[in-house]
């Protein structure tokens, strides 16, 4: 066969370090063009782009000549120096080590696009440990939930005012 064909579609999640709720409504939609750039400059399709303020979401179709580790920190790493570097947050940024990754069928990818870009409502009534563990359990991936996201108290869900 002369020629590679694929459809590879991953979601991506990681989080702000310490999980800090540091992303700003304010900037939020400048940090996702910026991570829509850089996704693109490595040749690959941004499907969906969101988060709250201390985690992001992001869907890409990937291309099998590059690699996923490669990118996620390229985005991670281009991403923290654009925050900073526009002085978006009075704290210094950064993000935490590690990512979940998932990947997906084609016939998944409207629920899975509906789903980041409703991240918002969505964490109105369940907070980001319970969504992260979930992918974990829903995906049968082994994981010690010593070593995931420094978790703070959660017992509170997200407030948009900001307040809290």
């Amino acid at each position: 066969m002369p020629n590679t064909y694929s459809q590879i579609y991953i979601q991506i999640v990681f989080a702000v370090k310490n999980r800090e709720a540091l992303i700003h409504a304010n900037w939020e939609a400048q940090l996702q063009k910026y991570i829509t750039g850089i996704v693109q400059k490595k040749g690959q399709i941004l499907m969906a782009v969101n988060g709250m303020p201390d985690h992001i979401h992001i869907l890409i179709s990937m291309k099998p000549t590059y690699c996923l580790s490669d990118l996620v920190r390229e985005v991670k790493k281009s991403s923290a120096t654009y925050i900073n570097a526009n002085d978006f947050s009075k704290f210094a940024f950064s993000w935490q080590e590690g990512y979940g990754a998932f990947s997906y069928a084609k016939w998944d990818v409207e629920k899975i696009v509906a789903y980041i870009r409703n991240q918002k409502e969505h964490h109105k009534k369940k907070s980001f440990r319970e969504e992260y563990l979930g992918f974990l359990k829903d995906f049968q991936i082994e994981h010690n939930e010593k070593y995931l996201f420094e978790w703070h108290d959660e017992t509170e869900l997200y407030d948009p005012s900001g307040v809290g």
